[in-house]
């Protein structure tokens, strides 16, 4: 299990943007400096500057990078039927994508207001409604509506919420999993807006 899941472009770059995102959790985006970045790094500002010219621009490719499979994801949802096994898969892949990405919700968890100003704030924003849209019917009533996106809300609680809790990751992951699967087949069943 020791290689990484698939093949980086740059392990100069991919260290940067390790680097760069364990600082901006820990001491936020806007306190972050790209001197402090390279001094981590132990190399000369130049050096990462000839890599990345702004903060801005090692987020946006960390976003990108991680991001990447839930647009790949979104696409292959668009061309599939609308059936019940189709959001079962959608919601496997995506929380396959969201295990590689725990650095970013962290990331993102600690500096919202970064995050809302930067144009790739809006980019994810709208990969997760386009999911959302995938999981449920338009015309559905809402509390089924409701319990789609409660389910992609469930996948992400099982990288944030639980991510302190006692217990083996994995299982954390599968367990949150099987509860939004749950919801998603809930609103497809029959009589699923009873009450």
């Amino acid at each position: 299990m020791g290689s990484t899941p698939q093949p980086r472009r740059g392990n100069t770059r991919q260290r940067i943007q390790d680097v760069a995102l364990e600082l901006f959790a820990e001491q936020g985006y806007e306190k972050t400096s790209l001197r402090e970045i390279a001094e981590k790094l132990q190399v000369t500002k130049a050096a990462l500057y000839y890599h990345f010219k702004t903060k801005e621009d090692i987020l946006v490719s960390i976003f990108e990078d991680l991001n990447r499979p839930v647009g790949e994801l979104v696409e292959w949802g668009k061309e599939q039927p609308r059936t019940l096994e189709t959001k079962k898969e959608l919601l496997v892949r995506y929380s396959e994508a969201l295990r590689t990405a725990e650095p970013l919700f962290v990331f993102m968890q600690e500096n919202q207001a970064a995050v809302r100003d930067l144009s790739i704030g809006r980019t994810v924003k709208q990969r997760a409604m386009s999911l959302i849209d995938l999981l449920k019917d338009p015309d559905a009533p809402l509390t089924d509506q409701v319990r789609c996106l409660s389910a992609l809300i469930t996948l992400h609680a099982g990288v944030m919420a639980l991510r302190d809790a006692e217990g083996d990751p994995e299982e954390k992951r599968k367990a949150a999993l099987e509860v939004a699967i749950e919801l998603v087949t809930r609103a497809e069943g029959p009589g699923s807006a009873a009450g």
